[in-house]
């Protein structure tokens, strides 16, 4: 799975006589594990696969027990995690001996823990500033929301009435599933009100 730039996994990949199978690309919030990119690559794995990530947090800012429960996918599939901002994790690409890759698998969960930690606490510390940011803006009268992009939602709608399957406007205008279920109500309200 490839999150962010594809460049610097193919560097390190290839430095390391690694050959990438496939990249895997997330529009799903890492703070969720509604993410279905990243179950499609989890059943695409074999047993030892490699699993590179440009930074931790680009695969879980996760709550403790989804971390618990993305944890658990990662081992009964026996996938390796290797993060390019983990140097620890690294060493998971050569085995080495049963004790010292035992070690070391210790260590790499001990320290994908502390860093999936950090980007959870991270990705709240932001929520709550952002938050706090919109209630000011807001007693000050200045906060409008944000705003709807009516002309994509207007070619939504379109694609929409057409019939066009929802993965198939997602591809094309990038937008969420929230989204296409919001418009999806709107439609059908604006069909039954006519």
């Amino acid at each position: 799975m490839r999150f962010g730039r594809k460049r610097n996994c193919v560097c390190f990949a290839s430095e390391r006589g690694l050959n990438i199978a496939s990249f895997y690309f997330e529009n799903e919030s890492g703070a969720s594990l509604k993410r279905p990119e990243l179950f499609r690559l989890l059943s695409d794995c074999h047993v030892g696969d490699i699993l590179l990530i440009k930074q931790v947090d680009r695969l879980s800012r996760l709550n403790a027990a989804d971390w618990e429960k993305l944890k658990f996918e990662l081992q009964s599939r026996k996938v390796r995690v290797v993060a390019l901002d983990l140097p620890t994790s690294w060493v998971m690409i050569s085995g080495g001996d049963e004790i010292t890759s035992r070690m070391l698998d210790a260590l790499n969960s001990m320290m994908l823990d502390m860093l999936a930690a950090i980007a959870r606490k991270d990705y709240i510390d932001r929520r709550k500033r952002q938050q706090q940011g919109i209630e000011k803006r807001k007693s000050e009268g200045g906060y409008k929301g944000r705003q709807e992009n009516i002309e994509r939602n207007e070619g939504i709608m379109a694609m929409l009435k057409r019939g066009d399957s929802w993965n198939s406007i997602q591809a094309v205008s990038g937008c969420s599933r929230a989204t296409l279920a919001k418009l999806a109500k709107r439609l059908k309200e604006h069909n039954t009100q006519a």
